[in-house]
């Protein structure tokens, strides 16, 4: 009975069944007891977890410090403006459906932002010109190569992959775009169908693609917001708030931007402005090594968190100043940026806020410039160099002819120059005359232009595909075409020719053959298909090895009709060319196609030209035809409503510095023309910033003039060489040099001549300076260079460079802005005497230069920066000027220097005034030569002038770049004297109806 029971129960444990059971039973066990420990033991662990509270530092940036001019005038400062911004709230999504999700949203936004006349913060390291080409905006390569490191996530830039590297920015547009989901797939089952853009406008999707760059550049940190558009009006913010129900993330916030006090462009040089930092920018101001600065802490496409700051000052999304002041003095103007704890959960979302730290504000900057001193000299030298312009304009149509360089009382200007530069330098917008809003005479000027632009573009393609005549055969119109096209393919960001440049065959061809014009433009292709020159990646070919006739003809079609490519791969050709049209402008006015009197109409319809700002009767005249274009241009010249820096003529550039004598301080630093920092400052207007970025006028708005520009300085180096002739014993101070009108030691066969042909007679060194005796000059620069009787040129020059050097001429002024190092004569010490051979210095040095002659050899390292306020309790940095060193000089033989240059302004009339109101000024002249442009003017001077040895009160140097002749630059000079030494008021200056004396010597 037992074993039978024994056996039924072994049978029943040991069935299927019941083996089931049991493991399901021990497997409910094991998961009570692992949900008892879950919820029970580790529930108040789990629960934090679940909820994620994960605190994450936020920094709330600080306001930079004020800028003030030396009279308390407030020059800079941040503001508080409402902005739009937008975070990431789709943590959870999937990448695709978020992008999807983030651009519609951002579309919708920057609709209604435009929709109310603001503008998109677009601060991006690639901009677009008027065309729509890609341009790379970085200064340097290192720059450009940190750029694409961090858009292809490398953590260095030894790491880029060679296509990476060599990535043009349209293929960094490409790349962003398929990252960002910015386009659409062609084919959705094929992967490798998407197209850039596509479904978006150029320009929409441009700047949906800088948005959502600078989003990503936050990392894990999508709980920051992001700015789309900063000081936005309160109806754009209204309407914001209005549709946020369609617009997730987006919000209105309060944050800083930089504002600039006077609405004047003549302190842009020097205060500069700000923008969002860069890669370079950042590694520098957190003081990176040089194996640290390659390395990124922002990875596009891993998103690395950054919250670092506590041991970096700066972060990606930093506003940091970008250039003058604003970027010299970087480190004292940057607050210290406050500080929150944000508690967030595992999705991103704030659940609370700890340990508020508020921010501190930076060092307010005071600065040795007098505002209002600056501001007249910069209405002073706009108004005369207007004055230059108006005498040298000539209603004609073509420039003269010389058989060699005339003098400056021979050059002038055509008028038709300056309707041609209307077009050239963007001051007619050529875009808007196809637009619906066109005026009667911008459709009628757009009519002719498609016409001519047809013709042209078929012209050029029969050339191409049949007449293919060499190009010195064609007519001078269609040479320009050629030779432009010849460019546009090997350009640097787009090459279609890449051809080493220093390649023989190619200096060969290039240089020689197509230069000289002995080939066609379909010649040259040519060989460089044959010599292997053209990039077939580049162009609409199916097959990359196709055969030669193929890729020529695909050639042509790139050149008239661009690649046909997807996306921002899209190049465009003649037929969507900016430049080549403004060339059609020029070529259709020179055959009367459009008529100067439409030019005219066409500023006024496009409001260039404000009709209320000219006088009734005279716009009767216009409108009647009484008055001409060439009497029309000239008026709105003369008043100021086109001004030299928009027409881009000879000349429309000047500069001038002026220094208290006895301190070093920069009283005034003016470069003409200036910008606007206001629309530029944190990224806020970028098709202006890209219009100063790529201006290729001679203006240069965005170039200081001042500090950055280097001509030789003619005859206003000539106290120098004084210096050292009589240092060095060639000369004394009453020994006379014979001038008969030229200089025969160096080449009897070709002597250097005088700038007066008839010669000077017997001068001392008094007599040398006053007249600016070249051959005065030439001597002592030989004698510095005889050494026995032999002449030896590089050690003149080098006794040369050594009083340079006492007057401050080998080194920077020491500003605390961007400056030019000088260049001194090393080659010929003769043609070193006078300003010339290599002598090349900037306006500042000169006024360093001439401050030192004025104090009678005190050379100081000049500054822009007075003091910097520490605290609000009046604890300041002294930022006084340091003397650099000081000349040790017989004073009798700065005495006779200071005499010379007293009589070189005793012998200008135009001086005389100043001296009857007891303001005599000693001076000197120069004229500095370069090719066959107009010679640079210059005029360095001290006043006032005592015999006594009291010294001056200021120095001033005044250069007018291609300003044709040394009188004009010390005529301007003189006003801004008479406005300094209150003699006269602004007023009377600009509206006393003075022209400048044109002609006089060029010396």
């Amino acid at each position: 009975m037992f074993e039978e029971i024994k056996g039924k129960f072994i049978k029943f444990i040991s069935s299927r069944a019941v083996m089931l059971s049991g493991v399901l039973i021990i497997f409910a066990c094991v998961l009570v007891c692992r949900l008892f420990y879950l919820q029970i033991v580790m529930g108040d662990y789990y629960r934090e977890s679940v909820t994620n509270e994960t605190q994450k530092p936020k920094y709330e940036p600080a306001p930079r410090g004020s800028i003030y001019d030396r009279n308390n005038n407030l020059l800079a400062h941040d503001e508080r403006v409402d902005s739009i911004t937008i975070e990431d709230v789709y943590p959870d999504k999937k990448k695709s459906d978020k992008n999807l999700l983030i651009n519609e949203t951002l579309q919708k936004a920057i609709e209604i932002i435009e929709a109310h006349n603001d503008s998109i913060d677009i601060d991006f390291e690639i901009t677009r010109d008027a065309s729509g080409k890609y341009i790379d905006k970085s200064d340097t390569e290192l720059d450009k190569q940190k750029f694409r490191r961090d858009v292809y996530g490398r953590t260095s830039i030894k790491e880029l992959k060679p296509e990476e590297k060599d990535a043009t920015p349209e293929q960094i547009i490409d790349f962003l775009c398929y990252s960002y989901s910015i386009g659409e797939y062609r084919d959705k089952k094929d992967k490798n169908s998407f197209e850039s853009m596509r479904g978006y406008s150029d320009d929409m999707g441009f700047k949906i693609l800088v948005i959502r760059y600078n989003m990503a550049k936050k990392g894990f940190q999508n709980y920051l917001p992001t700015t789309i558009a900063s000081n936005v009006e309160p109806e754009t913010a209204a309407a914001i708030l209005e549709n946020s129900d369609e617009l997730k993330g987006v919000s209105v916030a309060s944050n800083y931007i930089r504002m600039y006090d006077d609405d004047f462009v003549c302190f842009s040089p020097i205060l500069g402005y700000t923008g969002k930092i860069s890669t370079a920018e950042l590694d520098k101001l957190n003081g990176k090594t040089e194996d640290d600065s390659d390395k990124s802490k922002f990875s596009l496409l891993s998103g690395t968190d950054s919250d670092d700051t506590e041991n970096n000052r700066y972060d990606m999304n930093d506003i940091v100043g970008k250039a003058g002041i604003e970027k010299s003095m970087e480190s004292e103007l940057q607050g210290i940026k406050g500080k929150e704890m944000i508690h967030v959960d595992n999705t991103g979302h704030v659940l609370g806020v700890s340990d508020v730290v508020e921010p501190i504000k930076g060092h307010d900057v005071y600065l040795t410039i007098d505002k209002e001193l600056t501001k007249s000299c910069y209405k002073i030298l706009e108004k005369n160099l207007t004055t230059i312009l108006l005498d040298k304009l000539r209603n004609e149509r073509y420039d003269p002819v010389f058989d060699e360089k005339p003098s400056a009382n021979q050059m002038w200007i055509p008028i038709y120059d300056a309707y041609i530069n209307l077009f050239e330098n963007g001051i007619i917008d050529i875009n808007n005359f196809s637009k619906e809003t066109a005026q009667p005479n911008e459709q009628a000027v757009y009519a002719a232009f498609l016409q001519k632009k047809k013709d042209t573009v078929a012209t050029i393609k029969d050339e191409l595909l049949n007449k293919k005549t060499p190009k010195k055969q064609l007519s001078k119109e269609y040479q320009e075409y050629m030779d432009y096209i010849v460019s546009a393919l090997s350009d640097e960001t787009y090459p279609i020719i890449t051809a080493d440049k220093e390649d023989e065959t190619y200096k060969k061809i290039k240089e020689k053959a197509w230069k000289q014009g002995d080939i066609s433009l379909a010649d040259f292709i040519d060989k460089a298909i044959i010599n292997q020159w053209i990039d077939a990646s580049k162009l609409d070919l199916e097959d990359l090895y196709a055969d030669s006739d193929e890729t020529y003809n695909e050639i042509v079609n790139f050149i008239v009709d661009g690649k046909k490519g997807k996306g921002s791969t899209r190049q465009y050709g003649l037929n969507n060319d900016r430049v080549f049209d403004a060339s059609l402008y020029k070529y259709m006015l020179y055959s009367d196609e459009i008529t100067p009197k439409q030019v005219c109409n066409v500023l006024l319809e496009q409001g260039v030209i404000k009709e209320d700002n000219i006088e009734p009767e005279e716009l009767a005249r216009w409108k009647s035809g009484a008055e001409t274009p060439y009497e029309f241009i000239r008026n709105r010249l003369e008043k100021l409503d086109i001004t030299p820096a928009q027409l881009g003529l000879y000349p429309c550039t000047g500069s001038m510095v002026i220094t208290d004598v006895k301190t070093g301080d920069i009283l005034a630093l003016v470069s003409y023309p200036g910008y606007d920092n206001n629309r530029i400052s944190n990224g806020a207007d970028a098709d202006y910033l890209t219009k100063l970025l790529t201006d290729k006028s001679n203006a240069k708005p965005m170039f200081n003039h001042a500090t950055m520009e280097k001509t030789a300085p003619g005859s206003t180096f000539k106290m120098v060489t004084a210096t050292a002739g009589l240092m060095e014993n060639v000369i004394t101070t009453t020994q006379t040099i014979s001038c008969g009108g030229s200089f025969s030691k160096m080449d009897p066969a070709h002597p250097a001549k005088c700038w007066k042909s008839g010669g000077h007679g017997s001068l001392n060194v008094v007599g040398g300076i006053r007249n600016s005796c070249n051959v005065f000059f030439y001597e002592v620069g030989f004698r510095l260079g005889t050494t026995g009787n032999k002449y030896d040129p590089i050690v003149g020059c080098e006794k040369l460079k050594k009083y340079a050097g006492e007057y401050g001429l080998t080194e920077k002024s020491g500003i605390e802005i961007e400056e030019l190092m000088p260049e001194v004569a090393k080659e010929d010490a003769v043609r070193g005497a006078i300003g010339q051979d290599k002598n090349n210095y900037t306006t500042v040095g000169l006024a360093r230069y001439i401050t030192t002659v004025a104090n009678g050899g005190t050379c100081y390292d000049l500054t822009l920066v007075d003091k910097i306020a520490l605290d609000q309790y009046g604890n300041v940095k002294d930022n006084s000027a340091k003397i650099r060193n000081k000349i040790q000089m017989p004073k009798a033989y700065f005495d006779f220097i200071h005499l010379g240059m007293r009589q070189v302004v005793m012998d200008k009339p135009y001086y005389s005034e100043l001296s009857n109101k007891g303001c005599p000024v000693a001076g000197k002249t120069g004229t500095a030569e370069e090719g066959w442009k107009p010679n640079h003017s210059l005029f360095v001077c001290y006043a006032p002038y005592s015999d006594t040895g009291a010294l001056p009160e200021i120095a001033v140097a005044t250069r007018v770049a291609n300003g044709y002749t040394s009188s004009y630059a010390a005529q301007i000079t003189e006003k801004v004297l008479e406005y300094y030494f209150k003699y006269k008021t602004l007023d009377e200056i600009l509206d006393g109806g003075e022209h400048l004396v044109s002609g006089g010597r060029e010396d």
